[in-house]
């Protein structure tokens, strides 16, 4: 009676340390693995220039840093994940802030018209990059470009520089904090939590991960390909949209460049394959995607706090990307014994 039992152990203690490994080898842990290598080097890196890495100051920078470059690529992320790209998120992102800042006029009572004026118009451009998508059969590099290039056209012909006023109790939004917590921070988490719940325990987030794994035998298990593509992208331009509020508020006033400035494009889809999503879609998730949200922040801190000039930054920057998706592509490619 007793064999059975000792047979079984070692077989379980052999999977519980299979499980194990396989667990340190996900992407989300890689991510979060490597944050962490990167925050003791950069103690050490900054010590030996004479400075402190993690101090209070660093902190919340890293924090106020990562906020709207991460709900952009919390969006980004639901796209992705669908087997889509949007490009056009820049551009939006400029256009909200200024919406945002000229419908406010400085005036207190004009904030909720502002976020809904700023809501709807995101969703209207997140519309039409999903219906062009769907509709058009016009692949998603070329359609959500196409879009941005429209939205720069209105930018330019509207504006020449800074535009609006954002009142100083919506600017508490961009730069106040609760403890060591920034409230752009709170809402960036927010929106993660949101973002992991719907694709974590809803409907429409399993329908992502099928449409985005094969849309083909999604589209024949019954799942409308086309809407589920369309609701990712109006929920991306949504981010988007959110992001611009937010820089609003830290800018005082709309930009048309705040968004283009910052390569909320191409930074958001570089945290989120940093996070281990997979570009052509179906596999991945909103934690990734936040580490690697702060894994560019942490590097941006600690590049600043050496000097580092603009071009080493761009090369290291660009570096750690290609090793991350070339390690996330070899162990996608290895096969169990």
């Amino acid at each position: 009676m007793n064999m059975p039992v000792r047979a079984r152990r070692p077989a379980r203690s052999g999977a519980a340390h299979g499980g194990l490994a396989a667990r340190l080898r996900e992407p989300t842990q890689v991510v979060f693995l490597a944050l962490l290598g990167l925050v003791a080097v950069g103690c050490v890196l900054v010590a030996l220039d004479g400075g402190q890495f993690l101090t209070l100051e660093s902190v919340v920078g890293i924090q106020q840093r990562s906020a709207a470059l991460g709900i952009v690529a919390i969006g980004q992320t639901l796209v992705i994940l669908a087997g889509s790209l949007d490009l056009s998120v820049a551009y939006l992102i400029s256009l909200a802030s200024l919406v945002a800042a000229e419908t406010m006029a400085g005036r207190d009572g004009n904030i909720l018209p502002a976020v809904a004026a700023v809501l709807a118009v995101s969703t209207l451009v997140g519309l039409a990059n999903g219906l062009i998508i769907t509709r058009l059969r016009v692949h998603a590099f070329i359609a959500t470009l196409g879009v941005a290039l429209i939205v720069k056209g209105v930018l330019d012909h509207l504006y020449d520089g800074p535009a609006g006023k954002v009142p100083e109790s919506f600017q508490l939004l961009g730069y106040s904090r609760i403890g060591p917590i920034p409230v752009s921070a709170m809402l960036w988490a927010g929106v993660a939590v949101a973002a992991w719940f719907l694709l974590s325990r809803t409907r429409l987030g399993y329908r992502i991960y099928a449409v985005g794994g094969s849309e083909e035998v999604a589209r024949l298990s019954g799942i409308r390909t086309g809407r589920v593509v369309v609701i990712t992208h109006v929920l991306c331009s949504v981010c988007a949209g959110i992001a611009g509020l937010l820089l609003a508020a830290r800018l005082g006033a709309g930009a048309p460049t705040v968004g283009t400035d910052g390569g909320y494009d191409l930074e958001s889809i570089a945290a989120v394959v940093l996070g281990g999503t997979a570009l052509a879609g179906g596999k991945g998730g909103v934690a990734g995607t936040v580490g690697g949200v702060l894994l560019l922040a942490v590097l941006d801190t600690v590049f600043n706090q050496l000097e580092v000039n603009s071009f080493v930054k761009d090369v290291v920057r660009g570096v750690v990307i290609v090793i991350a998706v070339a390690v996330y592509a070899r162990r996608g490619t290895r096969r169990p014994a």
